[in-house]
């Protein structure tokens, strides 16, 4: 529970460091990664850090910040970027195909794009810490040498 609290804290410390960001770098960046991406270790035997590390270092920070959503969130999608009022709407959702009134989105506001991005990247992350829903599921997948899914229950 000391490890949730605290990493919670960091995570809400974070979210302030974005909220009063002008612009994205990569010590933001790097900070992100390190406090909120936990399965950024497990991406870089896919090569995905090897992309990631090419978009930072191309300066691209709105890919950088929708690779992350993809690595990090894999149940969660884009489901609304627009731009009113001098500032950029984001809205990240688990199901885009449900109607706007329905959908429990994660919004976030911000002047300039990957900090919107990266706000309801941080946003989602801070509400699975607070709820515990971390994503884990209770039955590993599991596949044998063809390729075929195995049940690991016990029916016990």
């Amino acid at each position: 529970m000391l490890f949730r609290r605290n990493h919670s804290d960091r995570v809400g410390e974070l979210a302030k460091r974005l909220h009063d960001a002008q612009a994205v770098t990569a010590e933001l960046i790097a900070d992100v990664v390190a406090e909120a991406c936990p399965r950024a270790a497990a991406a870089s035997d896919a090569g995905r850090t090897a992309r990631i590390d090419a978009l930072i270092a191309a300066g691209a920070w709105s890919d950088v910040a929708l690779e992350l959503v993809q690595i990090e969130l894999p149940q969660w999608q884009l489901r609304r970027l627009l731009y009113e009022d001098g500032a950029w709407h984001c809205a990240l959702s688990r199901a885009p195909n449900l109607p706007m009134a329905v959908d429990d989105t994660m919004d976030a506001v911000h002047d300039d794009l990957p900090l919107a991005i990266l706000s309801a990247f941080i946003g989602v992350q801070r509400a699975r810490t607070a709820s515990g829903d971390d994503d884990v599921q209770s039955v590993p997948r599991l596949t044998t040498a063809t390729g075929r899914p195995v049940c690991c229950d016990n029916f016990a």
